[in-house]
């Protein structure tokens, strides 16, 4: 494995000039690291064009486009081909260390691109058109490491990353869209996973399903199952689980077997006047008076 510390190291092991300290745009057809796993401790996006061999193990389906492929990793991330695949040799790499942000307006707006932290299952299908946006805005990143370094270089070089950035948000979204016949069926799975947990009885001994075990449970990473239900519900995980087990007491009150008491402990809610309130807030009707609603 190769551990790249910083983006010097990353130009040297590509056999690349280093225009600049902490950022680094490297064409892949003119280098290669030659080993499949790399240890990246600095933001690396990588494009990877015509990638067809490889769109299997990059998360690629039916539904998508299959022009181009960008995997974006966090500092510390290892990128890890399986042995049918061969290191990249046609597309970009963007490196750019997390110092190069500092008091700059990114630093404070890093965390929103959440697929930083998705896996690389997980990658984004671009278009033909998609593409060229992309290796447009990689010009503008190029153009600006070949200027004189001055007191405005971090913040056009921050500036032209964040562009960047939001063009592959937009896709995304985009590709949540084409994919929605697959994420009907996940959104299916997940109500199912969540169900089968309620019903296990653990809610009762206050054991609650973390956002971690749902989305591995699916195969998916913690950030892209969020963002997924997000787009797909306008929920958050939790939203979407507090609204699951609503329903499961719906259920359980219609039927004469369980006392309002036996709900709320059995959903494990910390009072029966607890669950009776957030009953009454999200159904209009207490719980005592919901069976005869339905009637």
């Amino acid at each position: 494995m190769i551990d790249l510390k910083t983006v010097c190291e990353c130009n040297q092991c590509m056999g690349c000039k280093t225009w600049h300290p902490q950022v680094s745009l490297v064409n892949l057809e003119n280098s290669s690291w030659g080993e499949r796993i790399v240890k990246f401790e600095f933001y690396t996006i990588l494009l990877i064009e015509s990638a067809s061999e490889q769109s299997a193990g990059l998360g690629h389906t039916e539904y998508d486009y299959s022009n181009a492929t960008m995997i974006f990793l966090s500092p510390g991330e290892v990128f890890r081909l399986s042995e049918s695949e061969n290191s990249p040799t046609k597309g970009y790499l963007l490196a750019f260390h997390p110092d190069l942000l500092k008091c700059t307006p990114l630093q404070n707006q890093l965390y929103q691109y959440s697929f930083f932290n998705y896996r690389k299952e997980e990658a984004l299908h671009l278009s033909a058109r998609e593409t060229e946006k992309i290796l447009c805005c990689f010009e503008n990143i190029e153009d600006e490491l070949h200027h004189s370094v001055d007191t405005h270089t971090a913040t056009l070089l921050s500036g032209h990353i964040k562009l960047l950035l939001d063009y592959c948000t937009r896709y995304y979204e985009r590709q949540f869209i084409t994919r929605e016949d697959i994420h009907k069926k996940l959104l299916e799975r997940v109500k199912k996973t969540i169900d089968n947990y309620i019903r296990s009885g653990q809610l009762k001994k206050g054991l609650f399903p973390s956002v971690e075990s749902i989305a591995d449970t699916l195969g998916l990473s913690a950030n892209y199952f969020t963002d997924l239900l997000q787009f797909e519900t306008g929920y958050t995980p939790e939203e979407f689980f507090q609204l699951q087990r609503i329903q499961a007491a719906r259920r359980m009150l219609l039927c004469s077997e369980y006392t309002t008491a036996e709900v709320s402990h059995w959903l494990g809610y910390p009072s029966v006047q607890y669950f009776s309130l957030l009953f009454k807030k999200l159904t209009g009707f207490a719980p005592c008076e919901y069976c005869h609603s339905q009637n």
